[in-house]
């Protein structure tokens, strides 16, 4: 579909990060954006620099993993504007996970599901149906992660699985819009290549009591400064992708009605080969073989 002004964007996890930068970039093409985030202050920062800016925002706090709120938030992006062309079910967090996969807290699953796969699913629930009701052009773009998507991450199982299940979602979302002959588009989004400045590493900020630790990590939580720093002193070298490389990447592939939101990467590219070889030579998983895990 073609981004045009007047339409309407639906953004979750929209206070920081990829979302913000989504936002920011529907915003600049002359749409009105609906933001949502479950971080009240930083949701209330970012709408108001969207509106100092000129936009059309509406900001609602929405915890995505419980459906009442998603539904909420729908109800009130179509009273408010009347219709919505564009939702990014966007909002992720890491699980707080470590060790090995079978010493994992099941509450490390449970929240890490709730927002990564349920949030999907409840957004796409809550939209769809109004979307396709409403007759017009849409588009639905998923946010996944190289790291469940394209090749497992075993040092972040829980957040790799729960990536890897949006992707089969978005296939069978796009499969279903297909089948009905709508207009609604759908897509899933590999940020990257490289590593992006997010909230994600700080996730247990917003976790809530009902998915709290059973027990103490081992392991203190580090931030991602921390870890660049880490990085550093070992003499790695990191990279990151700006967040407005992405957004440029979503807006592009809308209009473009591109299914795979995947930038250029032959490091990604290699481990798409690999992983699909594997398969086709029914082979062990060797690229699967070469992580340290402590």
């Amino acid at each position: 579909m073609r981004l045009e002004a007047g339409q309407v964007a639906v953004v979750t996890g929209a206070a920081s990060g990829i979302g913000l930068a989504m936002a920011r970039k529907f915003a600049a093409e002359g749409l009105k954006v609906v933001l949502a985030d479950v971080e009240e202050g930083a949701l209330e920062k970012a709408a108001a620099e969207l509106r100092e800016e000129g936009a059309q925002v509406l900001a609602q706090v929405v915890d995505v993993s419980e459906r009442d709120s998603v539904v909420g938030l729908a109800d009130a992006a179509y009273d408010t504007f009347g219709a919505v062309h564009v939702l990014c079910n966007n909002a992720g967090v890491g699980s707080g996970a470590e060790g090995r996969m079978w010493e994992h807290e099941p509450n490390d699953w449970k929240w890490a599901f709730a927002v990564n796969v349920w949030g999907v699913f409840h957004g796409i629930q809550a939209f769809v149906p109004r979307m396709i009701a409403g007759g017009g052009p849409g588009h639905v773009v998923n946010t996944s992660s190289g790291d469940g998507g394209i090749a497992p991450l075993p040092t972040a199982s829980v957040y790799a699985v729960t990536k890897a299940a949006v992707v089969t979602m978005t296939e069978s979302l796009y499969a279903h819009l297909k089948a009905e002959g709508v207009p609604v588009g759908a897509s899933v989004l590999f940020p990257g290549p490289h590593m992006l400045r997010t909230g994600l590493w700080e996730s247990h900020r917003n976790r809530p009591e009902r998915y709290a630790k059973e027990r103490p990590r081992k392991t203190p939580y580090r931030s991602l400064d921390k870890w660049e720093a880490a990085m550093k002193e070992a003499g790695h070298e990191v990279e990151f992708t700006p967040v407005e490389e992405v957004a440029e990447l979503v807006a592009e592939g809308i209009g473009a009605d591109r299914f795979w939101l995947l930038p250029e990467s032959e490091h990604s590219d290699r481990q798409i080969r690999a992983r699909s070889q594997s398969m086709l030579d029914r082979a062990n998983p060797a690229y699967l073989e070469n992580f340290i895990l402590d």
